[in-house]
């Protein structure tokens, strides 16, 4: 069977199992033995025992929980509370108002833990039901969410962008400083959305009900101090080289439970409901963590990401046409491998094209960080949408739809990199 018609059988599998109502992690896993068993000659149960246990043990992935769990505990104390009433005065005045704490929180989040899932689960924590009950929409509060939440992987320090500097032999610190303003210019164009739709929508914002002065915002912004503390501490100790991403993720943790002491608010009962909440939500995206290592697996002995990025090398395309194409590539790609994998399995193939084609190597590093990010929130595999789905019980075509804007806007970002390259690289330039 050729490639196409390989594409085809799978993707009408994976729709096929998971409107069955197969849970996301399992269908994942099916879709996978099912290539393995059809069209590769190793065993499929081998392979999926041993690539299971492979995702399950990992040592950076204990960051994840620990993220997840830290989100839990702020959700059970005021810090949430404290979170809005301190951001409150400074976003009143903006058509969208509170839509842009979801940004904001992602945009300071995602420095910390390097992880879209990570940012999504624990910022959605703490804004799903604060914005929710204060009456704003539904479709903004997720898709707001959902696209925000992709800036974990684009603004350093990025899991990914370790994995494209290893691959790719470029200066990983120079990806991380590449990183900041393609994540703040993305940030921005978020909020800008959310601006321009607030005024298309006003009677759909709540109206404020509060006004400030210069003088009381600066007051009300003592309630930030907690969350800021918290996030210095965090952040501190990985610039300072004094902890990991994972260790940080247990400094996080611990922060989260003094600071919970000190208001008051931890006892038997917050600290029992912010373990089983962080373990059902890990559980539930370790299982589609795992279906995705292993249907990651089986795309590799077909060979299909290969014989794909074969058939765009041998394109002989323009350096504008490739990155066009390429966008294309690894969103399609995106809908059934994550984001580590689509950049371990197609480099070797792609990068000798990009380097021929006089592209610099940093530069198309964070392109192929924001291309993996339109991935995350593009069905049927986009683990934002999936993330969130867990979250919020809705279904996974009304979560693609609400963060379609978001994602459009991700694209116009890969546009605006072509046009102004230094966006990219004038940071590492300097260094």
């Amino acid at each position: 069977m050729s490639e196409l018609g390989i594409t085809a059988l799978l993707i009408a599998s994976l729709f096929l199992i998971l409107g069955s109502g197969v849970w996301i992690g399992l269908t994942l896993t099916g879709v996978a033995w099912i290539a393995m068993e059809l069209f590769s000659s190793r065993p499929a149960g081998d392979a999926m025992a041993v690539t299971i246990w492979g995702s399950s043990s990992s040592w950076t992935l204990t960051a994840l929980p620990l993220f997840i769990w830290m989100g839990e505990i702020l959700f059970r104390t005021k810090l949430s509370e404290s979170m809005f009433k301190g951001l409150a005065p400074w976003v009143n005045w903006l058509p969208g108002r509170l839509l842009h704490t979801n940004v904001i929180g992602c945009t300071i989040f995602a420095a910390v833990s390097g992880s879209s899932a990570a940012t999504c689960a624990t910022i959605g924590k703490m804004t799903l039901p604060e914005l929710t009950k204060r009456g704003y929409p539904q479709d903004q509060i997720i898709g707001s969410l959902a696209g925000a939440g992709t800036l974990g992987l684009l603004i350093p320090p990025s899991i990914i962008m370790i994995v494209y500097g290893v691959t790719a032999e470029v200066s990983i610190s120079q990806l991380f400083v590449a990183g900041v303003l393609p994540g703040l210019i993305l940030a921005s164009l978020f909020s800008g959305y959310i601006i321009v739709w607030s005024l298309l929508n006003p009677g759909r914002i709540p109206p404020a009900t509060e006004h400030f002065t210069f003088v009381q915002r600066l007051y009300e912004s003592r309630h930030l101090i907690p969350v800021v503390g918290l996030i210095g501490a965090v952040l501190g100790s990985i610039y300072a080289g004094i902890a990991t991403a994972t260790e940080a993720a247990a400094v996080g943790v611990i922060g989260s439970f003094v600071l919970s002491a000190l208001q008051g608010s931890l006892n038997r009962a917050t600290f029992k409901d912010a373990l089983m909440g962080a373990t059902r939500l890990y559980c539930m995206i370790a299982l589609i963590l795992a279906g995705a290592s292993f249907l990651t697996l089986s795309m590799g002995y077909i060979g299909l990401p290969r014989h794909l990025a074969e058939y765009v090398t041998s394109l002989g395309l323009s350096p504008f046409l490739l990155v066009l194409v390429l966008t294309v590539f690894y969103v399609v790609l995106g809908c059934f491998l994550d984001g580590i994998s689509m950049v371990v399995l197609t480099m070797g193939v792609i990068l000798p094209t990009v380097q021929a084609a006089h592209i610099d190597l940093i530069w198309f590093g964070i392109f192929i960080v924001i291309v993996v990010e339109m991935a995350q929130i593009t069905p049927p595999v986009g683990f934002n949408l999936f993330v969130l789905q867990g979250m919020t019980k809705k279904e996974i075509t009304y979560i693609a739809r609400v963060t379609l804007p978001f994602f459009f806007l991700m694209g116009a970002m890969v546009l605006a990199l072509w046009f102004f390259p230094q966006i990219a690289t004038w940071l590492p330039g300097k260094m």
